[in-house]
């Protein structure tokens, strides 16, 4: 029922480690399940999208933006013929690399790891599923296809694995990674302006003034919603944007499909912007982002919580580094292998939210238990 140009589970490269095939399951849909099963993805539950955890049970973490984006890409996969399987996996594994407290999170860990190979989500995000998971006797990591591992670290990676010669770079990345990499975006900017809402940093009128798209869709809304219902008609224009945004990646991107002529996955690595939105809702969507990066990633009450995050990430890195000896004993272990600096960011990158806030307080505060 696939495409002839959508990724085929058969043609796989396979497994660094053979194993026999799955009497059941494909090669892609035995990643996923891998992902599900996995350490990492259990802690996204903890890890910040952009409200810490503490700050209400409502607002999105990084393991619910995970599943909205695994919705969008799956719907958009279906309806062009692409690699379900491959999509849900990609959608679930992509953000295993985050850290604690979003890209504050990162940004902190980048500086301390300069001169030590930097830190870089994706690149960390491989890490975790080659090295770092362990549920197997025979081998390190999760042992996933060629493929998942690829757009795990997507293109253009930095770090130590830009110098790989591992993954090629090419003209374009697999079509069902480019679903899944707008599925991502589309995720939250949908989301975000619902917690943004939600939180009382937006409002919906400055939405609709400051996003072509979002006042369209609040246009429309209004001719079908209840007079006076403020909930219902912020539900009904937020679900209008993510609507109209997917009904045109899947429209734009099948006509671009059909008029290529392209026959093999393959082969459409070669051809850039098969996958995309049209120029209208692509220009939409960037006027949405500078609005959403303006009006509420920069909002006082989100900068000085990721401001708090950011001292409190790099006062353990610190701590952990001039004295190696505060490392539980496996990472003690991983950093004779590894080095410290590196070891230490392992460490960190791997905690909750939640996790570090109480590292952080055993290690300096003196009426707490270590």
């Amino acid at each position: 029922m696939l495409a002839p140009f959508a990724l085929f589970s058969g043609d796989s490269r396979g497994r660094k480690h053979p194993e026999p095939n799955d009497p059941y399951r494909t090669n892609y849909q035995r990643d996923r399940d891998r992902i599900i099963h996995s350490t990492a993805f259990r802690r996204l539950e903890y890890k910040t999208q952009v409200f810490v955890y503490h700050e209400g049970d409502y607002y999105r973490t990084r393991l619910t933006h995970s599943m909205e984006v695994s919705q969008i890409a799956r719907s958009v996969a279906n309806a062009l013929g692409l690699n379900e399987h491959f999509v849900e996996a990609l959608s679930l594994a992509h953000d295993l690399g985050h850290p604690p407290f979003g890209h504050a999170g990162g940004t902190v860990l980048h500086a301390r790891m300069a001169g030590h190979g930097g830190f870089e989500h994706n690149v960390h995000g491989l890490r975790i599923v080659d090295l770092m998971e362990r549920r197997y006797a025979g081998f390190e990591g999760l042992n996933l296809t060629y493929e998942l591992r690829e757009a795990i670290l997507k293109h253009g990676p930095t770090g130590p694995a830009a110098e790989s010669n591992e993954f090629p770079r090419k003209p374009a990345p697999l079509l069902e990674t480019t679903v899944v990499d707008l599925a991502d975006s589309t995720a939250y900017h949908h989301h975000d302006m619902d917690d943004g809402l939600r939180s009382g940093i937006l409002t919906l009128k400055s939405l609709a003034e400051g996003s072509s798209l979002v006042g369209r869709c609040l246009t429309e809304a209004r001719g079908s919603c209840p007079e006076g219902d403020r909930r219902q008609l912020r539900m009904l224009t937020i679900n209008l944007v993510i609507k109209r945004s997917i009904l045109d990646l899947i429209e734009t991107s099948g006509e671009r499909l059909r008029e290529s002529s392209i026959s093999s996955s393959e082969e459409a690595r070669g051809v850039a912007g098969l996958i995309a939105y049209s120029d209208d809702m692509a220009a939409w969507h960037r006027e949405l982002h500078r609005y959403l990066f303006q009006n509420f990633y920069r909002h006082h009450r989100v900068t000085r919580m990721m401001d708090k995050a950011g001292r409190l990430l790099g006062a353990l890195f610190d701590a952990y580094t001039e004295r190696p000896e505060l490392l539980p004993p496996e990472f003690q272990r991983w950093a004779e292998r590894w080095g410290v600096q590196r070891a230490v960011c392992d460490y960190i990158a791997g905690m909750t939210d939640r996790y570090a806030e109480q590292d952080y307080q055993k290690l300096f505060d003196p009426t707490v238990r270590a």
